[in-house]
Parts: structure tokens; C-alpha cells; sequence
């Protein structure tokens, strides 16, 4: 049985596609329109149809769309002097319609640095934050900054995280959140801040806003020291459960599941865990070394996980994977004789649409019961970590060094 809104949307999604329809949607924010990656509407039926490609600079920033703009962030690559710039392009085109560039540090911490989170896009305000902590809000039709924060002065820190700042904003109502060790509540017209949670070593991973069973809003949020639950009004923690990596790298986006369970996976074999959340206390449900996501993020299909079991750069090779989430039982398990890599994956309508780390994009039916490609295609060199996007019959998908490539026609 599906529960909760976002598979209510999961099951609309399907049933619109067995009667021959597709849904466009924009794709304003981390994960997309359902923050949970997942979409209706389907990919394009030809995946070597490129529309256009740019140059965005380097960094892992996903895209974000709204209507016929699109906006992401790169890097110039300077070890020193370097700055970052937010790109807002036509979506038809490929063109700038708007940039604003600035001085930001690279932070190439064993990979090639640039920005990681993603922005955001709601109504017309973007909001964008740096791999060094420099938050912006720009009007999205101009790109005008309205306003702008350095969350590294604001959380007290004298340096970046060891990762920087990669964890995207959110926007609830009239607040928007932003990790900065501390979690932070800001009033997303202003800048001003709210409130301000107990300081933890800082999550690389976007937090998830829920509803607990007795309908309190909350926050989950995987920091390096664990999984930590706040109270969305005040920020004071409901909860806390120790959940470490060996290299200080909790760096993915807490999954919840029927307002009370509370999935969360780290790389470097660390492995995963369920919890079961009753609104004071975090239980065990089960703990697995498998589906061990390194930085891409774990879809959630009914009751069912697909995701990349492993670490870019060490250890065994990564092999992707179908669970239960509930029981924790693998369904299947595909090798590195596929050439996936350390991708990342979205789900459109009814098929899996994944990114390989090498850059090919691959379709396949979404099923528990086993993984068959339907077609794939080489869109990309380089390494690809960054999550493909679809919004409005386009496929996004960007490397690491900056190539931005437009799958699609929007037809």
C-alpha cells in the first residue's frame, strides 16, 4: 500500500501515464517539484536528441527550472582570485539571460571543487548559496540581488566546512532553511534570522521537512554527527541518534515514509539504516551495509529503494540496487559490467532515468523484480555526480567540469 502525499503524487503520476498522458512540471528546488525525485510527466522519447550545450563552469550544482528559465551555478576553476557565477539560461536556447559572478574559494578538497548545493527557485525569488557560504536571494526575471548573506559569519565558523557548504536551501512558506552547522531559519524576504539550531558538525545533505503522527512540523537532517530532528517552529531538537562515516561525509537527504520512518545512507560502506520516529524517540528498525549511497540519493517507489550502492573513489566498485525499504531485503543487484559507475538517477513516470558517472543516460522500467535498460546514450564526458533534471519534455544533465547539456525539444 502507498502512503503519504508524495506517493499519492507517485500513484497519480502512474496512472496518468497508463492512460497515455504526460504531465510537464517545473523543477524549482533540490529533488524537484515533490523533493523526492520524482516526476509524472515522461523523458523524451529520443535521448540523443541534444537541444543545446553551455559551459556553466566547474562544480556539481544540479539545475532548477521555472517555465522558460533555468538556473545553476559553476566555478572558474582559480585556485586563488576565483570566482562563482549564477547562471540563469533559456531553456529553449541554452542562453544567458542573466549572470551574477563573485569572489568564492574553489574548496577542490579531493575533487575539483566549485559549488555543490543547488538553488532554488520560489515564485519569483531565487536563492542561491555558495561552496564558501555566501548566500544570495536575486529576482528571477532580472537577476537583481535582493539580498545576501555570509552564513560562515553568521554561524561563528573561521573557515568553510571540510566539504563546504553543500546542502541546497529550502523554502517553507514565508522561511527558508540553510545548513551552516548550525541549522538556520530565515525569513526568505529579508535575510533576517529566526531562529538557529544547536550547533552539530555540518550536513552536506539537503534537509527534509515532514509532518510527524501527531502532526508537528519537523526537519530531518543527516549531520556528520547523525540524524538529527528539529522542531520546525523553534529549531530545538526533537531527537538525535549517532550515525558517523569514516571520513566525516554524511552528504545525502534524509528519506521519510509515512510520516514516521526515516531512511538514511552514507558512503564509504557505512551503509543504511531505518528508523522509526514517534515524535520524541528515533528506533532502529534495521541497520544494512548495502545500499551504501556515497552522494546520489536513493529513489523511493512504493515501498521499494533504487539507488548506487558505493563509493566513487575507494573500496569495491559501485553496483546499483533495488530494496525494500521496509524489510531491508535486496530485490536485485546489477554489477559494474553495466558501466554505471557512481551515477545518479531521477524517476519519470514509470522508468528510471539515470546518469552514469561517464555520462551516459540510461532508461529503464521501474520493477522490484529486475533492472532492463530500455535504451541509453552517451550525453556527457567527463564525471558526472550532479542528478539529471526533466522539466517540461527537457533532460538536464551537467559534468563536473561545467558542460551543460539539453536533451529534448520540450515537445
Amino acid at each position: 500500500m502507498i502512503r503519504g502525499n508524495q506517493y499519492l503524487v507517485v500513484t497519480l503520476g502512474l496512472c496518468l501515464v497508463s492512460a497515455g498522458l504526460t504531465v510537464a512540471e517545473d523543477w524549482p528546488n533540490w529533488l524537484g517539484p515533490n523533493k523526492n525525485g520524482i516526476v509524472a510527466e515522461k523523458a523524451p522519447a529520443d535521448l540523443d536528441e541534444v537541444n543545446w550545450r553551455s559551459k556553466v563552469g566547474i562544480g556539481f550544482s544540479s539545475v532548477v527550472v521555472a517555465g522558460d528559465r533555468l538556473i545553476t551555478m559553476g566555478h572558474d576553476g582559480k585556485k586563488t582570485g576565483g570566482q562563482e557565477t549564477v547562471w540563469c539560461l533559456d531553456v529553449k536556447t541554452g542562453k544567458p539571460l542573466w549572470s551574477d559572478s563573485y569572489a568564492a574559494h574553489l574548496l577542490d578538497n579531493l575533487h575539483v571543487g566549485g559549488p555543490a548545493a543547488t538553488a532554488l527557485i520560489d515564485g519569483e525569488q531565487v536563492f542561491t548559496l555558495s561552496r564558501d557560504g555566501q548566500l544570495h536571494c536575486y529576482s528571477l526575471k532580472e537577476g537583481q540581488q535582493i539580498w545576501q548573506r555570509n552564513m560562515m559569519n553568521e554561524a561563528g565558523m573561521s573557515q568553510s566546512p571540510e566539504w563546504g557548504f553543500s546542502a541546497s536551501p529550502v523554502v517553507v512558506g514565508e522561511t527558508l532553511i540553510i545548513e551552516a552547522g548550525a541549522t538556520f531559519c530565515l525569513d526568505k524576504n529579508s535575510g533576517k534570522v529566526l531562529w538557529k539550531s544547536k550547533v552539530y558538525r555540518p550536513a552536506y545533505g539537503t534537509p527534509t521537512v515532514f509532518q510527524d503522527v501527531s502532526g508537528h512540523n519537523c526537519l530531518a537532517v543527516l549531520k556528520t554527527d547523525g540524524l538529527v530532528i528539529l522542531n520546525l517552529s523553534d529549531g530545538n531538537t526533537l531527537a538525535f541518534t549517532k550515525w558517523e562515516s569514516p571520513f566525516n561525509t554524511n552528504s545525502t537527504t534524509p528519506i521519510v515514509w509515512d510520516k514516521h520512518y526515516i531512511f538514511v545512507s552514507t558512503g564509504y560502506d557505512r551503509g543504511c539504516v531505518l528508523y522509526d520516529f514517534n515524535g520524541a524517540v528515533l528506533k532502529k528498525i534495521y541497520e544494512k551495509p548495502v545500499m551504501s549511497n556515497h552522494m546520489s540519493n536513493s529513489v523511493l517507489i512504493d515501498t521499494y529503494l533504487y539507488g548506487f550502492d558505493g563509493t566513487a573513489h575507494r573500496g569495491r566498485p559501485t553496483e546499483f540496487v533495488c530494496m525494500n525499504l521496509k524489510t531491508g531485503v535486496e530485490q536485485w543487484r546489477v554489477g559494474s559490467e553495466i558501466l554505471l559507475g557512481c551515477g545518479s538517477l531521477i524517476v519519470a513516470a514509470d522508468q528510471l532515468l539515470i546518469l552514469s558517472e561517464q555520462g551516459e543516460l540510461i532508461r529503464a522500467r521501474v520493477s522490484p523484480e529486475e533492472f532492463v535498460p530500455k535504451d541509453r546514450a552517451q550525453v556527457l564526458g567527463g564525471r558526472c555526480w550532479t542528478p539529471p533534471v526533466l522539466a517540461g519534455g527537457r533532460v538536464y544533465c551537467r559534468n563536473s567540469r561545467g558542460d551543460l547539456v539539453c536533451i529534448g525539444n520540450g515537445q
